[in-house]
């Protein structure tokens, strides 16, 4: 019951789409324009850096607070477990993130949204998993390909990390944070599907992190 709580509250913080409603006050739905996605990519191609920084910053706060939150309320009380109670907060933003319902669940890719899960959740794997995403996105282009590689070492850092007994918690209640993580990986991955079918085949769009408008 309390991991339903936990991403029922993440769920909510996730509600906030910090790319659509910059879209409507600028007088437009950021789904109609460029890639069709609601995300932070989207709004750099179409409202330039600033905007789409801003845009980063909402989605990160919202999975990060969300984790927060959950540790602040049940810290004291599931001890054993919040890691991966903060997990489940922060999967629940996501989630809402991708999928949010007054949208008609047409909402981002969650990548942003994680990153401030995997701060809430444990921070040296967002510091892993940025300057995997800088160092292959910068050079290239491809936000979409650092990304994917950001995504993938958060889980393979979440099982290393828990291998490595820096969670203090039970075997079972590991196998169960690498399950999740595993998920959330699989589900960025498949929301990234056409994005890894233009890099094989040598069609994706290269983006500027750092394009003014």
């Amino acid at each position: 019951m309390i991991r339903l709580v936990c991403f029922g509250i993440g769920y909510l913080f996730g509600l906030f789409q910090t790319s659509y409603i910059i879209g409507i006050l600028h007088g437009f739905d950021i789904r109609n324009y460029g890639s069709g996605n609601a995300g932070t990519t989207n709004m750099i191609r179409t409202l330039g850096a600033k905007w789409g920084l801003i845009t980063f910053a909402g989605d990160f706060l919202k999975s990060f607070l969300a984790a927060v939150l959950v540790g602040f309320l049940f810290g004291s009380r599931y001890p054993e477990c919040i890691p991966l109670l903060r997990l489940y907060a922060g999967a629940g933003a996501v989630i809402a993130h991708d999928f949010p319902f007054y949208m008609g669940f047409r909402g981002g890719k969650g990548v942003a949204a994680s990153a401030g899960m995997a701060m809430g959740f444990c921070p040296p794997l967002l510091f892993f998993g940025l300057a995997i995403f800088l160092g292959i996105s910068i050079p290239t282009g491809y936000v979409s390909a650092g990304s994917l590689a950001c995504y993938a070492a958060f889980f393979l850092g979440t099982v290393v990390m828990g291998l490595t007994g820096q969670f203090h918690m039970t075997q079972a209640l590991l196998i169960e944070t690498d399950i999740l993580a595993f998920l959330l990986t699989a589900l960025c991955w498949w929301q990234h599907r056409e994005n890894i079918r233009r890099l094989i085949n040598g069609t994706e769009s290269k983006t500027s992190l750092f394009k003014k408008r």
